[in-house]
């Protein structure tokens, strides 16, 4: 299990912009199991949407990039670099998530050629599936 602190060695974002709190496991170069627990006191929620907040599906795609990201850059011959979107594709998102909700996030390396690769992402609330896709990244 890793902490906030641990994952901040490992990819580049920091608060407010960190979007996952732990990883319960990851191999590195092949995939990674991250948590985001959702707060009533997100920066985001202010304007999305007052009285019926829902967190935004680009940020369930960031959370479950960054997830990704642990598992790429934590590979030796990747550390101290970025990983960034290259693309986003066949990405669903199938519920609301909102305050008090703990997102699973699943991110598993189908292909990398050289420094560009995709992810097959799914995020999880309660065993029920909120957002599935690929995600395309650019190790930079």
């Amino acid at each position: 299990m890793l902490n906030k602190e641990q994952i901040k060695e490992i990819i580049p974002q920091r608060e407010p912009f960190l979007m996952i709190d732990e990883v319960e496991e990851y191999v590195p170069g092949q995939s990674a199991v991250a948590y985001k627990y959702v707060r009533e006191d997100e920066w985001y929620f202010k304007g999305h949407f007052p009285g019926n907040p829902i967190m935004p599906g680009v940020l369930i795609t960031e959370s479950l990039a960054q997830t990704g990201a642990v598992a790429i850059l934590s590979l030796e011959e990747n550390k101290g670099r970025n990983a960034l979107f290259g693309g986003i594709d066949k990405m669903k998102f199938k519920k609301q998530v909102v305050p008090g909700d703990k997102i699973k996030l699943e991110v598993k390396i189908i292909k990398q050629k050289g420094v560009i690769g995709v992810g097959e992402a799914i995020a999880t609330v309660e065993d029920k599936v909120v957002a599935r896709g690929e995600l395309t990244f650019a190790i930079v």
